[in-house]
């Protein structure tokens, strides 16, 4: 039935797009030249412009140069290709394939191309007005993602916040962070963190071209989720991106430390042997097909215990400490945070598994056993206690999200608030009833509320009253915070302050509310 009702919306919004010829945008001039888009519901929609030169042949692995000048006005009416891609996120069940339709687009059957540096800008007018401007890193880890998902629209959130609106592709997995310092030297000595600097770049971009289109360069909010959640830890500690924003989200994805030169390194050897590269024939490296390289990453992760890690590292120089340990980065201190994460955030990623919905207490507490030691039954028994109605199945999804998520926002947020900017954080439980509420509160719930979305993203929310409802409480969360540093708005009032002490937390559902520590005891027994 959800099936039919998505193909007659489809059909609906095609007949409409037909209905009415596209508009064009004002003509805007950038540092690089000039562009035009497309109107959108009245918002001005900019895709495709790219803020650095491709990093191909000979810029493959280097850190990113700026875009060379064009002559012409630049076609910005379509997304530009995604980067590189390492993860299928087609999923294990008809639902979970259909919910990843939110997470894809049209625009990525050209995903596999290393020319990939574009972003995408909304916004109500390309005028004098100086809107605040939010920047939004995508999800996906550090191996897959795009700035131009359709939940990533920017269409709503700019019409609705008066702002302007952001999206970024930039080098993922082995293209962005393969550490060949030790082994190619000086030249290579920022290869390791490739993809980092790519999003500097971005913001630089941003920095020097957004009040072009609107936007006060003065009043800029990075944020993203899962792994962009990730990005904007790092780029707290990042010195290159320092003074390009102003505040941060973290949505689902606190991150404390990240790899290691002797790990990353050691990773970068085991990719270069399976290509039959070393330092005799590195420069083999830089004309390989793309395709190859990531054949000979897959190849390497397919012998890797746990998983193979291609992420930012501390280089000393580019991230020259960890993002969040042992405390917040001083560069940080100014800027306010707004953090949290949902309560089942596990359920998308094992929906589709032969145990869901099957598990035992036993199985769950043999799989918990790796992760807490004798830790574990004290752990399943509080939890049990707190949430008598889940069965060993979502306590099982409970935990470990929560080990992921909860614990390492609450410790990123006890950290952050020591230093002068506020913190604000939340927790979402509205539960979903997508699927017979088989998913409850998963990871990426909360992307459609807070861009406006939900129109567009009916598989994961349903369409209800109750979805809207949290999709105003959050929108408009998000919308104050990037104007003024404070979460706090009429849909779900004064939002109070983050301390280490009291842990004030906004608990996003139907009705709307403050609550100290909700997790406090839980996370204690987890915490290592």
């Amino acid at each position: 039935m959800r099936i039919i009702l998505t193909m007659i919306i489809a059909v609906c919004c095609q007949f409409a797009q037909a209905a009415s010829a596209p508009v064009p945008t004002r003509i805007v001039t950038t540092d690089s030249g000039l562009v035009q888009g497309l109107l959108d519901h009245g918002v001005s929609a900019f895709k495709g412009i790219p803020y650095a030169k491709p990093p191909i042949g000979e810029l493959r692995f280097m850190p990113p140069e700026p875009v060379a000048a064009w002559e012409s006005v630049l076609d910005a009416t379509s997304y530009g290709a995604s980067a590189m891609q390492r993860y299928n996120r087609g999923g294990a069940t008809d639902l979970s394939r259909q919910i990843a339709t939110v997470y894809t687009t049209e625009s990525e059957k050209k995903s596999d191309n290393e020319d990939s540096l574009f972003l995408n800008v909304w916004t109500p007018a390309p005028d004098d007005r100086k809107r605040p401007v939010m920047v939004w890193f995508h999800g996906g880890g550090w191996d897959y993602g795009s700035g131009s998902w359709p939940v990533y629209d920017g269409t709503n959130l700019a019409n609705k916040g008066d702002l302007v609106v952001v999206t970024v592709n930039h080098r993922l997995n082995v293209f962005g962070y393969l550490n060949l310092a030790s082994i190619g030297g000086e030249k290579y000595k920022h290869s390791a963190n490739a993809g980092l600097l790519d999003m500097v770049q971005a913001l630089e971009w941003v920095r020097d071209n957004v009040g072009a289109f609107g936007g006060d360069a003065n009043n800029v909010t990075i944020m993203g989720e899962s792994g962009g959640g990730s990005k904007v830890s790092h780029l707290m500690a990042t010195p290159a991106a320092n003074g390009l924003f102003h505040k941060a989200i973290i949505q689902s994805g606190p991150a404390l430390t990240a790899i290691t030169a002797d790990a990353s390194a050691a990773n970068a050897t085991a990719i270069l042997s399976e290509l039959g590269i070393d330092k005799t024939n590195l420069e083999r490296l830089q004309w390989l097909t793309a395709d190859r390289i990531m054949q000979a990453t897959e190849a390497v992760a397919a012998k890797t215990p746990g998983r193979l890690r291609l992420a930012p590292v501390v280089d000393g120089d580019v991230l020259p400490r960890d993002p969040f340990t042992p405390d917040a980065p001083r560069q940080a201190r100014d800027i306010p945070v707004l953090i949290g994460w949902n309560k089942d955030e596990m359920t998308i990623f094992n929906a589709g598994a032969p145990w869901f919905g099957r598990m035992t207490e036993g199985q769950m507490k043999q799989q918990l056993g790796g992760m807490f030691g004798d830790k574990t039954n004290a752990i399943v028994a509080a939890y049990q206690n707190a949430y008598p109605d889940y069965s060993p199945t979502y306590l099982f999804n409970m935990i470990t999200g929560d080990s992921r998520m909860a614990l390492g926002s609450v410790t990123l947020a006890d950290r952050k608030a020591k230093q002068r900017a506020p913190v604000y954080m939340y927790y979402l439980v509205w539960e979903t009833p997508v699927g017979n509420g088989v998913f409850k509160s998963p990871h990426t719930l909360d992307m459609p509320f807070m861009f406006n979305n939900v129109d567009k993203s009916v598989a994961i929310t349903g369409e209800s009253t109750e979805a809207r409802i949290l999709e105003n409480q959050m929108s408009s969360s998000w919308i104050a915070f990037a104007r003024t540093g404070d979460p706090s708005n009429p849909a779900v009032g004064s939002w109070t302050p983050y301390t280490a002490k009291q842990r004030a937390t906004m608990i996003f559902d139907v009705t709307p509310g403050i609550q100290n520590d909700p997790k406090g005891k839980l996370l204690k027994l987890m915490a290592p």
